[in-house]
């Protein structure tokens, strides 16, 4: 198999598909700016977190943990705890400098946008990743608040440093955020969803698991809108095993005019963010031609407009307005797509690996070709192990898999592991933007299995096989999409909206990852 990455790898939507967004200058770029590796605690090299970050997004910034000014040092109990962060706040200390020349050679201006950051912990406020514009900033700046935090990046970086709160759901006092000490001048955007789990209301179908404790509703998105606090979404991974983009655990789409440093530092401060769980969907809104994220005047009449392209079917949409749910739309029963099918329509092809005995893994090595059809672009779904805490194993990363190929096939070799159990996906995924006809055939040839498939199969539904018998390694070539089933866009009368009210879309796909885009604002003219 040729090892040249394929042509279309990260090829993002045509305008054509984002009209809305497209005539505002504005187009997704999709990355994670909170994820760890080895600099720090945590495991894996900076060579590997960045090539990872390559290969599936448009923008990163790799972790580094740097401080936690009120650690329970006195209590014997989480003595363990302190020990590691204390030695991977050492362990940052030497590596924090010599990082820099590793994050230049990756920065690619144009195609691929590296941010420095750090993480500060803290158990009264709550803990902030701290993000720096440009790779000539290279001071650690340690703080034991917020508002001393902001005091100093400006000193030393004034407007180009930020710092958002992540896994924010944790109570107040066990490292979650603590509403009384945020800053929206420091922080326009905060995290709502990593692998930690999701923090938008009380109840969400990504609940707090880790030994940290469980979510808190007054640490909540619902609860900061509530009381009047603005902010943007992010999705990140907060990996610990140099994977950003981890595929599941979050993500962000940032909308700028082009991938550069201060095009996508401008977006995250006007708040032109969706948090994202996996699949990089299109998820856009507008109000008197202002996109989300956006302070809008007051008044009658308010008219929202949504641009919506997922990566799978669409389960639902959702207008939350004051923290109520107040419209939801299904394509199933409204289909309003923004290009319709034709004779040769155009779809999303995804093909699923993994599975198997527990405990084992598999290398594959094939293709897929699509006879009467082309590819328009290649997604990677390709997940890292799934670790938090060092105490929790070694979390080794598999090799970096390779995806070639041309406009008709595609060409993989990767690594999945078995799943650990079975609410736990541990599967490797490649999807692809086609353009096919019913009568177009796939051909996939892989480890001594060669299928022809009908597309005419895949639209009536998924198909699965394993490479041997019952627990061997298995596949599923994912259902795939009519227009309508993964495109939606269309309008949602509000009526008057008042000073001080929010409004903010989300959207579900059958395939279980979601996207929410930031609030509007309302305020006084």
């Amino acid at each position: 198999m040729d090892d040249a990455a394929h042509p279309l790898l990260k090829q993002r939507l045509p305008a054509r598909l984002m009209p809305l967004a497209t005539a505002m200058g504005l187009r997704p770029f999709y990355g994670d700016i909170h994820n760890h590796c080895a600099i720090s605690y945590g495991h894996g090299s900076l060579d590997s977190a960045l090539a990872r970050a390559r290969q599936q997004l448009d923008f990163v910034s790799v972790t580094g943990h740097a401080y936690w000014p009120d650690m329970p040092v006195n209590e014997p109990s989480v003595a363990h705890i302190v020990a590691f962060h204390v030695e991977g706040f050492a362990r940052l200390q030497q590596n924090w400098r010599p990082h820099y020349a590793k994050l230049a050679e990756a920065h690619e201006p144009g195609r691929f946008t590296v941010f420095p950051g750090y993480e500060i912990h803290s158990s009264q406020h709550g803990d902030y990743t701290i993000v720096y514009r440009d790779l000539d900033q290279d001071e650690l700046i340690e703080a034991e608040s917020p508002a001393e935090l902001h005091r100093r990046l400006e000193a030393r970086y004034p407007g180009r440093a930020f710092a958002f709160p992540h896994h924010i759901g944790y109570r107040e006092g066990a490292r979650g955020i603590n509403w009384r000490s945020f800053d929206e001048n420091l922080s326009p955007v905060l995290e709502i969803v990593s692998m930690h789990g999701l923090s938008e209301t009380s109840l969400g179908d990504r609940p707090f698991l880790h030994s940290m404790g469980p979510a808190d509703g007054h640490s909540t998105v619902e609860h900061g809108l509530a009381h009047g606090n603005v902010f943007g979404f992010l999705g990140n991974t907060d990996h610990h095993s140099a994977y950003p983009g981890s595929y599941g655990h979050g993500r962000s789409a940032v909308y700028a005019a082009e991938n550069a440093s201060t095009a996508i530092w401008d977006a995250l401060h006007a708040r032109r963010t969706v948090a994202l769980t996996g699949d990089c969907a299109h998820l856009f809104a507008s109000i008197d031609g202002l996109p989300f994220g956006s302070r809008v005047a007051e008044g009658p009449d308010k008219v929202l407009c949504i641009e919506a392209v997922a990566g799978s079917f669409i389960d639902h949409i959702d207008i939350i307005r004051n923290g109520r749910l107040v419209e939801r739309i299904s394509p199933e029963i409204t289909p309003h797509a923004i290009d319709p099918d034709g004779d040769r329509f155009e779809t999303i092809f995804n093909l699923e690996l993994g599975w198997g005995a527990r405990g084992s893994s598999h290398d594959w090595t094939g293709s897929v070709r699509f006879d009467g059809g082309e590819i328009l672009a290649v997604e990677p779904r390709l997940r890292g192990p799934e670790i938090v805490s060092p105490l929790e194993g070694e979390g080794t990363a598999p090799p970096l898999p390779r995806i070639g190929g041309d406009v008709q096939r595609l060409d993989f070799a990767l690594r999945a592991e078995a799943n650990p159990n079975n609410s736990t996906a541990a599967t490797q995924a490649i999807a692809a933007r086609v353009r096919l006809s019913p009568d177009s055939i796939i051909h996939a040839d892989f480890d001594g299995h060669r299928l022809d498939i009908p597309a005419a199969r895949l639209l009536d539904g998924a198909l699965s096989g394993n490479l041997g018998p019952i627990d061997s390694p298995a596949y599923r070539f994912h259902p795939l999409p009519r227009a309508a089933d993964w495109q939606w866009t269309g309008e949602v009368t509000l009526g008057a909206v008042a000073a001080g009210e929010t409004v903010y879309v989300r959207l579900r796909q059958k395939n279980g990852q979601w996207a929410w885009a930031s609030p509007f604002f309302f305020t006084s003219p």
